[in-house]
């Protein structure tokens, strides 16, 4: 049989997931290899230096920057608190002194008799990761991180928007077709990660920002609703930064696109279980794609059968299900029924490999491989 490689999405609805966890900086690692983590497990964590503030205190006290440590009532690496007095001026015969005080909270870090000014650095801030998914250290990386282990459901979605997020799944529609309207969203879905068959507009992310839904997984949106959601375009960069109220996912690609059956069951079958999606998305060298996780816990994992993601090779093949990513058919499944070897003219004139594919309605035809992503089980 013949066999392709394509990269695509993946799907599946038990495999192995690897996620690394690591600090913007070294830092220290809070737990060892083999503990079992939730996905709000705190497993690293370190300090980013805090904001400095210059305080032009010669300027101040109206006096030579050269006498400025003369005058100082405090000294380097001295805590002060906000409003605090950290100079004074010896004054006229001990009168009409001027003094200086602390605009915030923090620590003196440097005193300039070249400047005359005084650097006053903030309390360090506290950066923590958690582990995101649950699962187990599969090891330790010294000072930075660590690789969480985990075992699940797993579905890559086309485009995200927001971080990562934790919650009971609630399947809002009943097929694949269904368009999610501000009616279906209510007080009771707080918390909780709505799954709409079809597109979702920006009135229902409106909706479910309102009432505390943490996430949104959808077939699709429009790019009109998009933007009336960010207020500007987005352009070609990284997503999953944003704080916008709530994490969006979209499986299939822009537009009314009804969501992949098989990512339908998968999520329905979920339904109620706890997930953890992410939206950060980046199309760029290095492409992120957003993700659904539905871990199952370490005790219920099936032993030696685990093996590592990726000891497969994944490739196309006669029956392997795809979806159109080019127009004027952009976003159809279909399934492939045919990977002829030789080279075909298209269009263009050029000569490339092609796949024969079925598409849902039965429709039948051959394009280029480029034009077509794999949907990895």
């Amino acid at each position: 049989m013949a066999v392709a490689y394509t990269p695509g999405l993946k799907v599946a609805e038990a495999t192995v997931l690897f996620k690394e966890r690591r600090l913007p900086l070294k830092g220290e690692v809070l737990v060892k290899a083999g503990d079992r983590v939730q996905h709000d497990t705190v497993v690293a964590r370190t300090f980013l230096p805090g904001h400095v503030e210059p305080v032009n205190v010669a300027n101040k006290l109206s006096i030579e920057p050269k006498e400025l440590k003369a005058c100082m009532l405090k000294q380097e690496g001295d805590l002060v608190k906000k409003d605090e007095e950290i100079a004074i001026s010896k004054g006229f015969f001990g009168l009409f002194k001027s003094v200086a005080t602390s605009p915030r909270d923090g620590k003196i870090e440097i005193i300039s008799e070249t400047t005359g000014q005084v650097m006053i650095r903030e309390a360090d801030i506290p950066v923590e990761v958690h582990a995101y998914i649950d699962g187990v250290i599969d090891h330790v990386i010294p000072d930075e991180g660590v690789i969480v282990k985990s075992y699940g459901g797993f579905v890559q979605g086309i485009f995200g928007i927001g971080g990562e997020v934790t919650g009971p799944l609630h399947v809002l529609a009943p097929d694949v077709d269904y368009k999610m309207t501000t009616a279906d969203i209510k007080a009771e879905h707080a918390g909780k990660i709505l799954v709409g068959g079809s597109i979702v507009t920006h009135d229902v992310i409106k909706a479910a920002v309102k009432a505390g839904v943490t996430g949104i997984i959808a077939g699709g949106i429009d790019d009109a609703d998009l933007r009336a959601w960010l207020g500007y375009d987005l352009g070609v960069a990284i997503t999953g930064s944003e704080e916008l109220g709530v994490t969006l996912v979209v499986t299939e690609g822009f537009g009314p696109i009804r969501m992949a059956a098989k990512t339908y069951e998968l999520l329905k079958k979920s339904n109620q279980k706890k997930v953890c999606i992410s939206g950060a998305t980046q199309i760029r060298a290095g492409v992120i794609r957003p993700e659904i996780v539905v871990p199952v816990p370490a005790d219920q994992w099936p032993g030696d059968q685990i093996e590592k993601e990726g000891d497969q090779v994944l490739g196309m093949h006669i029956g392997s299900p795809v979806r159109i990513i080019r127009e004027p058919n952009f976003g159809l499944l279909a399934r492939v029924v045919d990977l002829p070897v030789e080279l075909t003219a298209v269009e263009t004139e050029a000569k490339v490999r092609v796949v024969g594919i079925q598409l849902d309605d039965g429709r039948r035809m051959m394009l280029p491989r480029a034009n077509v992503e794999l949907i990895e089980a």
